[in-house]
């Protein structure tokens, strides 16, 4: 085993025996024989677009499959047993169209000749033999930056999966992903090209989020203001879990009136917001705090859990039983339903005894993406110029367990009267209930959704920029991020692509960059690691 994918990577190096997020060798090596896979794909599907043959089963698959190695996402053996079969079933389906159109792929790279073993032993011994087979040729700075591609393109297909389960695609995306997969075998861009490739795949994400925040916009309207209460209502209940807002959806429609009551968790809380959502009576409220207490709070929930994402570390086996999940999400011993099939989900959260009372627990702030901002623009830009905002900070990003993420609270308190808070993604779970009042009618701390809705918060920053004219970079506006997967890779990648300059990032620097290239990210866009809250508020305001 070897990944280092993620934040918590063991000692800050790599995971080797096995994931600090609860991921065995066996499931790691699948993952990389899944990439593997993927990469044979790639060469087939890129030759085959390059002659004008398309296959959007081929499309969707790829970023379904590369979505489902994102960390804590899927640790089901089975499931990548079949994803890996599907995946050689399709290259086959593709290798035989080229032959008949008289077309040869060929490559450098030994993933075109894969073949899948017939058992899943077998299949994790080639994975372990695989690992994460990048060229044994190419040097430190050329492999850390094909891994920073290669975890960015994982956040890239995360997105776009979302984006195509409501409808919305664009082949650039797909093109792209397919010609980076077929390329990371690949040492003859060098330094600087496989730069160019990483500051590209964050051009792509810019395009994924884009049609990721049309599907969500277009089918369930802008968000709008709105509390969510942190209690709960006497009744049965069901939990539902990470980003996807189809499958919330699905099992509104399908619980209407059975006298269920839908609560959200983690990312999912923001749904809140969406006019098509809300207009779901039994669409109540938000169930737990923060990531790194899910553990605590899971087995407290009296209702069945419907896990659509990752998001989430390792269920605990005493309250498995009463999981679910769907899409690409997989978890041994969790049943998983298909097709918004949520039949199973309702009859077990019926089953279940559900809250024995009412609890007021107080509630929270939701709704503040792009067009709610937007409206009070006006206000924002009047309190810049009359001196009334003196600052915004952007805190967003993931959270997850360890100690030293209390600092994003600490800056959200310690940051001054006359200053706005954006925040967006699981990281604001450490401070989303922290009452900072207000400026002239705006609330200091502003929901802007998930990390799925960062292309929100970036329409927000360019707008404002517009309309005092200025670069982003010379707005007061400091960005301060917490990353620990793989879409956050995907973002930062973007964030650098439109020139952003002097982002803080932590709470670690990720263990797969190499002293050159973070040398490199340095000189260039002038990235710092966090500090302390007070010693970092002191540099940004002077």
């Amino acid at each position: 085993m070897h990944c280092l994918q993620c934040e918590q990577t063991a000692r800050g190096t790599c995971c080797t025996v096995s994931g600090v997020c609860g991921k065995k060798p066996e499931v790691a090596a699948l993952q990389d024989l899944l990439i593997y896979g993927l990469r044979a794909l790639a060469h087939y599907a890129r030759a085959g677009r390059e002659a004008g043959l398309v296959d959007e089963a081929v499309n969707r698959f790829t970023v379904a499959a590369l979505f489902a190695t994102l960390t804590n996402v899927n640790f089901d053996p089975g499931r990548f047993q079949e994803l890996i079969y599907r995946c050689a079933g399709l290259v086959s389906g593709l290798k035989q169209k080229m032959e008949a159109a008289g077309i040869v792929v060929q490559a450098d790279d030994p993933a075109l000749f894969f073949q899948p073993a017939d058992s899943l032993e077998s299949l994790i011994e080639q994975g372990e033999a695989v690992g994460l087979a990048l060229n044994p040729e190419a040097d430190e700075d050329i492999r850390s930056l094909q891994q920073t591609v290669l975890f960015g393109l994982k956040g890239v297909a995360a997105y776009m999966h979302h984006a195509s389960v409501l409808g919305r695609e664009d082949d650039a995306v797909y093109a792209f992903i397919h010609e980076t997969l077929s390329s990371l075998y690949d040492c003859s861009p060098g330094y600087e090209g496989w730069i160019k490739m990483a500051l590209r795949c964050g051009e792509i994400n810019l395009r994924a989020m884009e049609l990721l925040d049309a599907a969500n916009t277009g089918r369930y309207g802008h968000p709008v203001p709105t509390r969510v209460p942190l209690g709960h209502r006497k009744g049965k209940c069901i939990l539902v879990s990470g980003h996807d807002l189809k499958d919330l959806e699905e099992l509104l429609v399908q619980t209407e009136g059975l006298g269920i009551t839908v609560y959200t968790h983690g990312e999912m809380l923001p749904a809140h917001g969406y006019p098509g959502l809300k207009k779901y009576k039994h669409l109540y409220g938000h169930f737990g705090t923060a990531w790194q207490n899910q553990k605590k709070e899971f087995p407290q929930f009296p209702g069945a859990i419907l896990m659509t994402t990752n998001c989430i570390q390792e269920p605990q086996q005493s309250y498995l039983d009463n999981i679910f999940t769907t899409g690409t999400v997989g978890w041994p011993g969790a049943r998983h339903v298909e097709n918004g099939k949520f039949a199973p989900v309702i009859e077990k959260a019926l089953a279940m005894d559900g809250f024995s009372d009412d609890e007021d627990k107080g509630s929270v702030n939701v709704g503040f993406a792009r067009n709610t901002i937007m409206g009070v623009a006006g206000k924002v830009i009047e309190g810049i110029k009359n001196g009334a905002i003196n600052h915004i900070f952007l805190v967003g990003g993931c959270d997850g367990a360890r100690s030293s993420r209390s600092y994003y609270a600490d800056f959200v308190d310690a940051a001054p009267a006359d200053s706005l808070v954006l925040t967006l993604a699981c990281g604001k779970f450490r401070f989303f209930d922290h009452d900072l009042g207000e400026i002239d009618g705006i609330p200091r701390l502003l929901d802007v959704g998930q990390c799925n809705d960062a292309y929100s918060a970036i329409q927000v920053a360019v707008a404002l920029a517009e309309a005092l004219q200025c670069s982003v970079n010379d707005l007061p506006l400091s960005l301060i991020l917490s990353w620990y997967e793989q879409k956050a890779v995907a973002i930062l990648l973007t964030l650098l692509h439109l020139g952003i300059k002097n982002i803080r990032l932590g709470p670690s620097l990720p263990a797969f960059i190499s002293p050159r290239v973070l040398e490199t990210l340095v000189d260039a866009f002038a990235i710092k690691p966090i500090s302390t809250p007070e010693e970092d508020l002191k540099a940004i305001l002077g």
